[in-house]
């Protein structure tokens, strides 16, 4: 059930798979005999502070339902790795417990809430722990229909049914896990009410009504730096950065809202000639691997959020999987710019239309004849 939560995509997951597809449909035109040699430098800024790190985790909700340390574990991971760290406001953990442990920067994620009163106070505690960012999760005002939840009868907590109960005998590291720690919240809206009678709170809560009108009014009380989150059009990120946001954030919602969406990678170029070359873009969505950040820094990205990645990292080992997860991605990344030729995040930004590519399409491309149907774009005919 949890895997499936963490793992799933809405519909059919035809952009699940296509987001992972179109970074395989990039080539590296890499160049030879550069002259550069370790370390090379991966440092940049994100929301104007200095990161050693162009990748960071993005904010996501309920991380104790992966393992008890939850966000403090994505948290002390960032830390570690000396990069940007992304709180969500349904996170299980509270802003000043993430203020104790990350001292860097730090962007806080909202969602279009109905309650003026309510995005009030969580921005001011967001602003007295420390967050330097706020980041408005704009693709989120209907919820994505995730089928493989509903299959498996999804809920937090776990519903006690024979199947779940079933499940949880089968991964019993995961349910001991579950079973000898305290029953978490949604700790940054109101951490005295636990997290099953908040899911109706948090339905009734979200706005679907909320327009640019109100985006306007949300950057008043910030008076910050800012990011739309959610964009894969080029006319919505010029229209944002019009009425006073500082920044763009490419992304889908991880493939789990609109089924059949655009994979951000394709869109990103787009979106990067629509603002110029100043504006910063945050680019997040199907991110495997450090050839796929080095790809997204190469054609338009300032920077790049992982999700998935650091979760896993984060279910298989708390604290020490997400920093494997960062160490994994960090190697990989220090690889593919080495092999490119690029000895700094700013170089690769500057040489990355010569150096990524698109490759056109080959009857190859495609696993079988039905591979059409399952979304992949094509297939033998």
């Amino acid at each position: 059930m949890v895997f499936d939560y963490l793992d799933a995509g809405s519909d059919d997951e035809i952009t699940l798979r296509r987001q992972k597809d179109a970074f395989t449909q990039l080539e590296c035109h890499y160049k030879v005999l550069s002259g550069i040699k370790p370390p090379l430098d991966m440092s940049t800024k994100i929301f104007g502070q200095d990161v050693k790190l162009p990748f960071f985790g993005c904010p996501t909700a309920g991380n104790r339902m992966f393992h008890h340390e939850g966000e403090e574990a994505a948290a002390k991971a960032a830390q570690h790795h000396g990069t940007l760290y992304g709180l969500s406001s349904l996170a299980t953990t509270g802003i000043a417990e993430i203020a104790e442990l990350h001292d860097g920067p730090k962007v806080f994620q909202l969602y279009v809430w109905k309650d003026r009163e309510l995005v009030k106070e969580v921005i001011a505690k967001a602003k007295e722990g420390g967050f330097n960012a706020l980041a408005l999760t704009v693709d989120f005002t209907w919820y994505g229909n995730r089928e493989r939840d509903i299959r498996n009868d999804f809920s937090i907590p776990p519903k006690y049914n024979l199947k779940q109960t079933l499940n949880a005998l089968a991964r019993p590291a995961w349910t001991y896990d579950f079973l000898s720690h305290e029953p978490y919240s949604y700790a940054c809206i109101n951490s005295e009410v636990p997290a099953d009678s908040l899911a109706a709170f948090v339905n009734s809560q979200i706005a679907p009504e909320f327009d640019w009108r109100d985006a306007e009014w949300l950057l008043g009380e910030w008076n910050g730096p800012s990011a739309v989150k959610g964009v894969v059009r080029p006319d919505d990120a010029k229209k944002a950065i019009e009425i006073g946001f500082s920044s763009i954030w490419v992304s889908n919602h991880g493939a789990r809202q609109l089924d059949t969406s655009p994979a951000t990678i394709d869109v990103l170029p787009s979106i990067r000639e629509a603002v110029g070359p100043d504006v910063e873009i945050i680019m997040d969505g199907g991110i495997q691997r450090g050839t796929d950040i080095a790809k997204a820094l190469a054609l338009g990205a300032d920077s790049v959020g992982i999700g998935k990645a650091y979760l896993w990292g984060l279910a298989a080992g708390g604290t020490e999987g997400v920093i494997k997860a960062y160490d994994i991605l960090k190697v990989e990344l220090d690889r593919a710019m080495g092999l490119l030729g690029t000895p700094t995040v700013e170089n690769l930004k500057k040489e990355g239309p010569s150096l990524i590519k698109r490759r056109g399409s080959s009857i190859r491309d495609y696993p079988d004849r039905y591979a059409l149907e399952r979304g992949y774009g094509g297939g033998i005919v």
